[in-house]
């Protein structure tokens, strides 16, 4: 990770160096949101956009809406797994 990236999330940027080092930047992209992006509820974490390997003309990125109702729909599907129900039941 560059520098900026570390001093501006101290926290945050081993966890990604390490997904990197483990799975490679394109995996970081494809699976930011889903597996680094939730850190953010315990420490300060980057956009997406603000990654060093994030590269606008190749990836994707979501917007703040389309994150929660992603965020949502895991939540139902858990509680669903969890009460082995449907969520209309």
């Amino acid at each position: 990770m560059t520098e900026t990236l570390a001093d501006e999330y101290p926290e945050a940027a081993p966890y990604i160096q390490k997904a990197v080092d483990e799975h490679g930047e394109d995996w970081v992209l494809e699976n930011y949101y889903e597996q680094r992006y939730p850190l953010g509820q315990v420490m300060a974490m980057p956009e997406k956009e603000d990654l060093p390997l994030y590269d606008a003309d190749e990836h994707d990125t979501m917007t703040e809406a389309e994150r929660v109702e992603m965020y949502q729909a895991r939540g139902a599907y858990r509680e669903t797994l969890r009460t082995g129900s449907k969520p209309d039941e």
